[in-house]
């Protein structure tokens, strides 16, 4: 059954046994081939120096990359068209994989009519296993766009099977996930495999430039992070007669935490790793809130806001919110001894001064970062590059998972609790049917859970 319904106390009885970290030589977070420094490197308060990722505006000529996409829902279409995109005419999708038929035959069916490519009626499958009959059909890359549940699995799957992986954020829900991607990422660092996990702001021109003007002290010393996903209701969807407890959760994911992690994990993860990223390292600790106002579907908040604290001391400030008819902002903002910077996924970057003088600005590059960071992991690949973001982005899945922990039952929460806990959200066993999952779920009531 599931460990949705936890306490303080449930997660951390794991700390003495799993020894996580240390055990899988993963308990202290070195900096992975793609991102910036480590957890536990001395800091000198400005952004450091940054592995660029290739940004080449054209791939670099090469034999033709067979990709398999597993999750054919809007995401994993999205993808799949963007890598298509990325490539052209070196790149190919050969293989498909979906627990539902209709999903997969509405991506088969988009992939033809927007770039004339048809993905071969034997490569494609139906299952929660189907991704490994992906992983046996001569694919190169793998695409990974379920439910951010199955991922860690599917990613070590991929690893061992020596694919180069491109998978969406988030990688994972719960810290047993997270320490199952931390594993896979040192597997394919030494296999030689190229990782891209969907943090496309990190293959974004405006993002890049404000952290070259920030490590070149632009605002001075970095000393308070502010990161927003403040938007409207996600889409949702009603059970239906016909289908199973299985078949509608999986159906309404977004809306379940053991398939999302929360939108604090699943979504406002992008904001929460830009912090991390431009600080250089991991909070060590947060404190927060949230509540649940007007979500339909599922069992999890519509709005957090958290405090985190680095180990200096120096805080990120993060709040998220999916209500209809608030005030929106999607956005971050840092602040530093001399300035601030702004960044956005959508408009226009800029560095100001203390006074509110705009000292610099960037518009956007006429390349999409969805397209872009295929463009990234094609090139990685062809010549040769390292990169990988499973560790970096693994980091602030955790961040995020820390917040959430922290509003669900009202208590501090330590990176050291998360990285020990055995929390693992989600039913034992996957079958398309009914589990009795219903029976215990519950939205989580802040204060009077044990411990």
């Amino acid at each position: 059954m599931s460990d949705y319904n936890f306490s303080r106390r449930k997660f951390l009885a794991g700390a003495a046994t799993v020894g996580a970290a240390g055990a899988m030589g993963i308990g202290t977070l070195s900096s992975c081939s793609g991102g910036g420094s480590s957890a536990s490197a001395e800091y000198d308060w400005m952004p450091r120096e940054y592995n660029y990722p290739p940004l080449l505006d054209e791939v670099p000529a090469g034999t033709v990359l067979k990709a398999g996409v597993v999750g054919c829902g809007g995401r994993g279409t999205g993808a799949a068209l963007n890598f298509l995109e990325a490539g052209g005419s070196t790149v190919q999708v050969t293989a498909l994989a979906d627990v539902f038929k209709d999903r997969l035959d509405s991506c088969a069916e988009k992939i033809k009519n927007e770039t004339g490519q048809e993905v071969p009626a034997e490569n494609c499958f139906i299952g929660f296993d189907a991704y490994e009959k992906v992983l046996d059909s001569g694919v190169d890359i793998v695409i990974l766009a379920t439910p951010p549940k199955f991922r860690p699995q599917q990613f070590e799957a991929a690893v061992k099977a020596r694919k180069h992986v491109f998978m969406e954020k988030p990688i994972a829900v719960d810290p047993v996930g997270i320490r199952q991607v931390l594993a896979a990422a040192k597997m394919a660092d030494a296999a030689g495999l190229k990782v891209v996990t969907g943090t496309q702001r990190r293959h974004q021109h405006k993002y890049l430039n404000v952290y070259k003007e920030l490590s070149n002290n632009a605002i001075g010393k970095l000393t308070t992070a502010e990161v927003y996903w403040n938007g409207g209701q996600l889409w949702y969807r009603n059970s239906k007669p016909e289908w199973s407890e299985m078949e509608w959760m999986i159906r309404d994911w977004v809306n379940w935490c053991w398939l999302s992690g929360d939108h604090i994990v699943e979504q406002h993860v992008h904001n929460i790793d830009v912090a991390n990223w431009f600080f250089g390292k991991h909070p060590i600790k947060a404190l927060g809130f949230g509540s649940r106002q007007r979500r339909p579907t599922g069992d999890q908040y519509d709005n957090f806001a958290v405090r985190y604290e680095l180990e200096d001391g120096r805080q990120i400030l993060s709040t998220c919110r999916q209500i209809n008819g608030c005030t929106n902002a999607v956005n971050e903002v840092m602040h530093g001894t001399k300035g601030k910077a702004f960044t956005s996924q959508g408009g226009t970057a800029k560095i100001t001064d203390l006074n509110g003088n705009d000292l610099f600005s960037y518009e956007d590059h006429a390349t999409s970062p969805y397209v872009q960071e295929h463009k990234d992991l094609i090139t990685c690949i062809r010549q040769d590059i390292p990169f990988n973001e499973a560790e970096e982005t693994a980091n602030s899945v955790m961040t995020a998972i820390m917040g959430r922990v922290s509003a669900y039952t009202g208590k501090e929460v330590t990176w050291e609790e998360m990285m020990n806990s055995d929390m693992k959200l989600g039913p034992d066993k996957f079958i398309m049917g009914d589990i009795g999952f219903m029976e215990t779920a519950s939205v989580p009531v802040p204060g009077t859970l044990e411990g």
